[in-house]
């Protein structure tokens, strides 16, 4: 699906005709040297006072990126909603220049959905799988992107974003989100029909952001080199895009562009949610 976008803020035409044909875009240099060193230091000491370090996403597939001594040191941090914990944070996802640029994909309203913290720590840091962020979080259109906000220079060796170049265009896709005994795990594409071979890799530098459709199927291989990887993804949403369930689903966020449309009959929102 496209949407027609008028008066662009950030992009130019060639951006958004590049997102609306591959599903995905690169924008250079969204912070500068200042606002991503203090977004680094407020990232580290996130990490070292509120994130949690685990073996990752679950899964079958687990044996297929990594060999049995790598997948039982692989670890990932994780923190969700950094905004909620560094002024730095809350200045970042609010950035001009980051929302004007989602505004000029999904607009002209553009609501902040969630950040979470990927960082994958030294030489075993975790790989993930090819899958679509619609599983995680299900929304009724393809109004809402993700971007990954690049604490750290990015290629494969670290694990730098892929991407199956144009497969947001057929829609959500059907999860394994169980293993074969019924328990549940970490949604997932099949292995056997989706591979990381087939994607087109997407490295970075810091400060730059990587956007892409939340039903755009992409993964990334394992962090093997002596330092951390550190990317922040935040989710944007236009208001109008309905959430049916997953990840703050029946949460509001902030307008971080344009307003808030409302409908007939509804009412403010409550103030104890």
């Amino acid at each position: 699906m496209t949407h027609a976008v008028s008066n662009l803020n950030v992009l130019c035409q060639n951006d958004v005709d590049f997102y609306q044909k591959h599903g995905f875009l690169h924008i250079p240099a969204v912070f500068n040297v200042e606002e991503v060193d203090t977004m680094a230091e407020e990232l580290d000491w996130q990490i070292s006072t509120w994130a949690n370090a685990s073996p990752g996403w679950s899964g079958g597939w687990r044996q297929v990126y990594m060999n049995e001594e790598i997948e039982k040191q692989s670890k990932l941090v994780a923190l969700h909603d950094l905004h909620r914990y560094s002024r730095a944070w809350c200045d970042a996802v609010t950035h001009p220049k980051l929302a004007g640029a989602i505004a000029d994909l999904i607009g002209p309203n553009v609501e902040l959905h969630h950040t979470t913290l990927h960082a994958k720590p030294s030489e075993t840091g975790h790989p993930f799988p090819m899958h679509q962020d619609w599983a995680f979080y299900k929304h009724r259109d393809d109004r809402f992107v993700d971007c990954l906000i690049h604490l750290d220079d990015t290629d494969d060796s670290n694990g730098c974003i892929r991407f199956l170049d144009g497969s947001y265009k057929e829609g959500p896709r059907e999860h394994i989100v169980e293993f074969p005994d019924g328990r549940p795990c970490t949604p997932h594409l099949p292995t056997a029909d989706w591979s990381l071979e087939d994607t087109v890799p997407v490295p970075a530098q810091k400060g730059d952001v990587v956007a892409f459709s939340i039903h755009m199927i992409h993964g990334s291989r394992i962090n093997t080199t002596g330092t951390i990887r550190r990317l922040v993804r935040v989710g944007f949403r236009n208001p109008e895009n309905e959430q049916f369930a997953g990840q703050s689903h029946g949460r509001p966020g902030l307008i971080v562009w344009g307003r808030r449309p409302r409908d007939d009959g509804q009412t403010p929102f409550a103030t104890n949610i």
